[in-house]
């Protein structure tokens, strides 16, 4: 019933099952919040059309001109913040407070790329010839695909969209078909003000399958960037397809994201982070903690206080506000965690708390003592299971934090200057983002972010992730009277 309440009030219908459609499940219980309609490849073609025309006129409105419109998206998404987080939680299953979350990172960035829009800088270059002026400057990028995943349904795409907006890009959007009514919700707000101002069709949201959708969307040569997030073996595709046609890719692939706590770390500093960075989201996030090394001094005690935590762990209903973790997105979810935890007991780990399954989506979360190098422990399982791992010496933890192929987010817990340098230096973490007594998920948005290796090497959201959206021109004027060359090079007619 409340799911209902919220579709209608975020103009949401749903379409007959008759029709070429999806069902939306609720993972807490199984029960279906809407039927979304399947895109066609006609469909596909109006879409990328409509997006090619708008985006001719969009490049040459004043970029804060287009900040005024994104102002207004994330005004909107404030309206709508409890409602949309609400269906967050009711499509995805991670915990309201969560679903909330997702929403506010959405208007945070919206506020970003307002400003972003007053500060699209190019640089003024020194040239060795006389009079002579060079310098840079950044041209909007064209239509920009954006594929998003079931785990961050909204976030990840406003990240990307809302900035290749003011960049003066128009944006196509494929989401995850296990989250396609939180889509449609937010298309719905982007679609009422861009309408009031003239410019429908700058954001665009198309929901397919690969075969129709996706394939087509990566091998488009009309689309000059495509960004998408999800696993590596995906990435990998995508990456693949759009490099055939020298087309350009933002990937935000797969983490396994390891935390160093050291002896003279503060416990329960690193408990709380830990327990959020390995249990939110139930585990599902790329940032998830996936690996801990607890260096030999601390390890008991810290082991004895993550059982404790983990015992106490209420799991439930993620409406529900005393919940911390929810269910998993499906049970092909539940079946994957399952297997990995028959694999991790092949290969000699032990597993020390939870791993159970609850019915439904629902599983405990696993503490589980295991050695760097196991199999399993190279791999991403996008579950609430996390590796215990001992060590020595710093050295020793810092080369099997690195021996895994993704390189996302990382942590340290220490009160030591030298031990911390060390990690954040050049021979220390080899990830994208690399904390100091923080755990590795909850990034803000003003730094960029992404991975190394594995997880892809893109970056979006902060910083000066914007140039990805656009394309830099380098300009030389030559307001003498002569011609001479660079390099001193001669060439008299």
């Amino acid at each position: 019933m409340a799911g209902s309440v919220v579709l209608e009030r975020l103009g949401i219908r749903s379409v007959d099952s008759s029709s070429a459609s999806i069902a939306s499940l609720n993972p807490a219980d199984g029960s279906e919040l809407g039927r979304v309609r399947l895109a066609s490849t006609e469909d596909y073609e109006r879409t990328i059309s409509k997006s090619i025309e708008v985006f001719q006129r969009w490049r040459m409105f004043p970029a804060p001109k287009r900040g005024q419109i994104v102002r207004e998206i994330g005004d909107e998404l404030r309206r709508f913040k409890d409602d949309l987080g609400t269906l967050v939680t009711l499509e995805m299953g991670k915990i309201l407070a969560e679903g909330k979350g997702e929403v506010q990172e959405m208007i945070d960035i919206a506020d970003f790329a307002v400003g972003l829009s007053r500060q699209l800088y190019g640089l003024t270059i020194a040239s060795e010839r006389p009079e002579h002026r060079m310098l840079e400057q950044w041209h909007p990028l064209g239509v920009v695909g954006v594929i998003s995943a079931f785990n961050f349904p909204v976030a990840v795409w406003s990240w990307n969209a809302l900035l290749a907006a003011v960049c003066g890009d128009c944006v196509i959007w494929k989401p995850s078909l296990k989250t396609p009514l939180t889509a449609l919700a937010v298309q719905n707000i982007c679609d009422r003000v861009l309408a009031r101002h003239g410019w429908s069709g700058v954001l665009q949201l198309i929901i397919g399958d690969d075969a129709t959708i996706g394939e087509r969307l990566t091998a488009d040569r009309r689309i000059p960037l495509i960004s998408a997030t999800g696993s590596t073996r995906m990435g990998r595709v995508v990456a693949e397809t759009v490099a055939r046609r020298l087309g350009r890719t933002l990937l935000e692939l797969g983490g396994n994201n390891g935390v160093l706590v050291m002896n003279d770390a503060n416990l329960d500093l690193a408990l709380r982070a830990v327990l959020f960075g390995a249990v939110g989201t139930a585990g599902q996030r790329c940032t998830s903690i996936r690996r801990l090394f607890l260096q030999r001094g601390i390890a008991q005690e810290m082991t004895r206080k993550l059982k404790g935590a983990y015992d106490g762990i209420r799991i439930g209903d993620p409406m529900d506000e005393k919940t911390l973790m929810g269910p998993l997105i499906d049970r092909q979810a539940v079946e994957a965690m399952r297997a990995a935890l028959a694999r991790i007991q092949a290969e000699g780990g032990e597993i020390i708390f939870g791993g159970e399954e609850l019915g439904g989506c629902y599983v405990k979360p696993a503490l589980v003592k295991a050695r760097a190098d196991m199999p399993i422990v190279q791999e991403e399982v996008f579950a609430p299971i996390l590796y215990l791992i001992e060590f020595d010496a710093l050295e020793e933890a810092i080369q099997w934090h690195n021996a895994v192929p993704q390189g996302l987010s990382s942590a340290m817990f220490t009160g030591n200057l030298i031990s911390a340098e060390t990690f954040l230096s050049a021979r220390g973490s080899d990830c994208g983002i690399a904390n100091i007594n923080i755990g590795t998920s909850g990034a803000e948005i003003g730094g960029a972010f992404g991975g190394e290796k594995d997880t892809g090497g893109g970056r979006e959201s902060g910083s000066d992730a914007w140039k990805a959206y656009m394309r830099r021109q380098t300009v030389t004027t030559n307001w003498s009277q002569e011609l001479p060359l660079a390099q001193g090079i001669e060439f008299d007619v």
